[in-house]
Formats: structure tokens, sequence, C-alpha cells
């Protein structure tokens, strides 16, 4: 990194926090802090769609997966392209007639609307835990990308990018993540799509260059096993139709149009993203056979092949990607515990300007325990895919019925919530311990198998 890459650098970090205090500024309420008003536009509900999904793993993952595997790197990506279409078409519009009907802030106040307050518990729970998962997955892939910019170690570099992305999330709120995204989507695409994709031509030579130059395993779609790739790409699907930050899109916009609207906007922006992906990593194949740190490949070609000042933005793109994933995780975990749990259940009569200073101290806790993760996890898709996973299994089915069907009791969505719950996490640490046999299934299917075995048998019983 010269001097003026290093200058770009901190010029961005500086623009986004800077970004943070102007949102606290401008916040009036809670609503501004957690739903940006309810004003927001289609081509900025995109923004936010994109910013959210587009993150560590579809960028610096995604990357690393082809350069590993192959073209088969690319189901991440077009999983989530795929969920936004899904979402668009058959929930968006629904989930913001009813939000802004019953003034719905977050996923659990749905959840609680549609069944009973210990379910809306358990759906809190359920996304406090996958939203940290999310943001840790971010915080990973960040500090991987300024380790090897600057040189500093793993933590030390973990410890800048979170505080940044902690400090104006914590402070400026949705407001500061909307304002952010904008910023962050246009240098992701100028970066990745209009600057990379071209550099990686003028190293690695076109489409029929690298083809040869790669095994034809690379081609694969395939490689990383059908299995893993049904797994990966039905929990990502379904964690559309769960996530917290998917309802509160929804409810920020400003009709039910603009909701449906964004999500499609932002399916179709993600096309050339996931290409630009492959792209650089099979560039990567062909310049670094050896291998090496798989992990830090993507940020290793932009310092060994971009020119100065071009260098700088591509990794402050990829850096952006990233950080606008962790910073709506942090605030839907913060918007979790503020409203989910503690107006909830603890201080039902908590003042407005109460509630914003609680939700800033709630927005730094979450970031810290997502560092912590961070810390201890550094695989980026394992650690996002836990998530999904945990978000998907529980959470699916009484969604969806609670959308289409309402005829579901509560004591159905909530036990098949806790039981689908604890049978993932017990299945991951069997798996983690080395149990084998029946244990090398991925979590997800015999989590959704319990959740759709209980809600559907206590229905029927009910009935």
């Amino acid at each position: 990194m010269g001097v003026v890459d290093t200058v770009i650098l901190f010029a961005y970090l500086a623009l986004m926090v800077a970004l943070g205090f102007y949102a606290q500024r401008r916040q009036k309420d809670v609503e501004d802090y957690y739903v940006a008003g309810r004003r927001l536009g289609p081509l900025t509900i995109a923004c936010l769609w994109i910013a959210a999904w587009i993150g560590g793993a579809a960028v610096v993952g995604t990357t690393t997966r082809v350069y590993q595997y192959g073209v088969t790197g690319i189901w991440y990506v077009l999983a989530q392209a795929t969920g936004c279409v899904l979402f668009g078409l058959f929930v968006a519009e629904r989930v913001k007639n009813l939000g802004d009907r019953h003034r719905h802030l977050t996923y659990p106040d749905f959840i609680e609307h549609s069944y009973d307050s210990r379910t809306r518990i358990a759906a809190t729970a359920t996304t406090v835990l996958a939203f940290t998962a999310y943001a840790a997955g971010q915080f990973a892939a960040s500090a991987a990308i300024l380790q090897v910019m600057l040189g500093w170690d793993y933590e030390f570099s973990l410890l800048v990018a979170g505080a940044i992305v902690i400090l104006y999330t914590a402070v400026g709120g949705y407001l500061a993540v909307t304002y952010t995204d904008w910023v962050q989507v246009a240098l992701l695409l100028f970066g990745v799509v209009v600057v990379g994709i071209p550099v990686a031509m003028s190293q690695a030579g076109g489409w029929g260059d690298m083809r040869a130059a790669l095994p034809d395993s690379y081609y694969d779609l395939g490689a990383q096993g059908w299995g893993r790739i049904a797994a990966l790409v039905v929990s990502m699907v379904l964690a559309f139709f769960v996530g917290m930050d998917s309802f509160s899109r929804s409810f920020a916009a400003r009709d039910a149009k603009s909701a449906r609207s964004g999500a499609l906007i932002a399916a179709v922006l993600i096309v050339p993203l996931a290409i630009a992906a492959v792209w650089l990593g099979l560039a990567c194949a062909v310049l670094y056979p050896q291998g090496g740190d798989t992990a830090s490949i993507l940020t290793t070609f932009v310092l060994d092949t971009f020119p100065t000042g071009l260098k700088g933005l591509m990794l402050i793109a990829v850096l952006s990607a990233i950080m606008s994933t962790a910073d709506i995780c942090i605030l839907t975990a913060s918007a979790n515990y503020t409203r989910d749990i503690h107006q909830r259940f603890i201080r039902p009569d908590l003042p407005p300007r109460a509630m914003l200073r609680l939700g800033t101290i709630a927005s730094a806790a979450f970031g810290l325990l997502a560092m912590l993760l961070a810390w201890k996890m550094r695989d980026i898709i394992d650690i996002l895919q836990l998530g999904f996973t945990i978000n998907a299994a529980g959470l699916f089915l009484p969604t969806v019925l609670a959308l289409y069907s309402g005829r579901v009791p509560a004591a159905a969505a909530f036990w098949s919530t806790v039981a689908s719950l604890a049978t993932v996490i017990g299945w991951r640490i069997a798996a983690d311990a080395g149990a084998g046999g029946i244990f090398a299934l991925d979590p997800l299917w015999p989590g959704l198998a319990v959740s759709a075995l209980l809600i559907f048998g206590l229905t029927a019983v009910r009935a």
C-alpha cells in the first residue's frame, strides 16, 4: 500500500464515521433509529438489500471459494439473488402492510402479533444468535483484508474494523446505515465490476485463457458436493423469509410497492457482482497456482496487480461491502434486545429518548460480542452458514404459516421454534466434537424436520 492508497483507505473510514454522526443529528425518534422513519424509496431499499447481503462472504468468501474449487463458489451469491426475488414477489408487500397497520419495528413484533409473547422470546433469541454470527463473519473478513493491506496482525485489524462499524452504527442507527450503504454500494459496483474485471482480464486473460489454464474441475458447478450446496442454498433462501433485516427493510419502505420493487431491483444488481466475484477468483487461481493464504487471496491480488489509486479504491470497495453487512446485523441484534426484550418485558414505559440511548449501548455491546466470535472463529462462510441455519431452521415454517394461514396455535409455533433451535445447536456441537455418523449431515435438515414435525403435529392435535 502506497501513500495515496493508504490516504484513500483512511479517508473512507473517516467518512463512514462522519456519516454516522450526521445521521444522529437528523434522527428524531425511535422509528428513525430502527426503520428510517418508514419513508425509503425502492432504490434505497435495493441498496440496503445489496449492502446487507453482498458482504464479506459474497465478495471475499466467494472469490476465495472460486480460487479453491472453481465456479462452484458462485452458489452463495446465486442463493442471495434467489432469496431477493422470492421475498420480493411473495412476502415484501404483505410484511409492509402488516407493519404499517400494527406499527411493527421488528420481526418479533410480527411474531408476537401472530402468536404470543413466549414465541416472541424464542424468535428474539434465535434472531440475536443468528445476527451476531452474521456480524462476526463480516468482522473476520474485514480483519483479513486490513491484515494484508496494512501489515497489522489479525487481532489489531479486527479491533480497528470492528470499532469503526460499531461507532457509526451505534451512533446513527438505521439512518446511518442508509447513508453509508449508498456510498458503499456505489463503491462496490465500481470497484468490483467496473475496475475489477478489466484488471483481472489484463493480468490473467479472457475467459478462454483462464479455461485453458485451469483444470476441468474448476468449471464443475457441483465441485463442493451437492449435499453441501443444497444445505447452503436452502438455508440462505429460507433465511430471507425469517431475517429481521428483511422485515426491517420492508417496514422502512414508504409503501408496499417500494418494498417489493426494492427487493427485485437488488436481485438484478447482484448478478454482475456474482459474475465479477467468479472472474476475480478464477484470475487468482491462474496467477497464484501454488495456493497459500486463501482467506486473503483477493487482497493479495489487488495489492500485486492494481495501479496506485485504483488499488485503494478496489480495497475500500471490498471493505465497504463487508462493513455494510456488519452494520445492519449489529443494529438488528440491538433492536431485538431494546424493543423485543427490554421495552416489552422489563420496562414497557421506557421513554423514547431513553430507548434511543439504550439502543446505542446495545449496538455497541452486540458489536463487541460479534468481534469476540470473529476472534474465535475465522472461517467466514462457516460462521455465516451457522447463522443462516440457526435462523432458517426454526423460524421459516412459523413465519410463512403466520403470513398465509393464520390458523397455527401459538403453542405449536413456540415449541417448534425452541426444539429446532436446540436441535441445530446440539447437532453442531456433536459434529464439532467428532461424533461422526448421522451428525455428518448438515444441522439444517434435522432442524427443519423437527420444526415441521412439531408445528404440523401440534396443529393437528389442537384442531
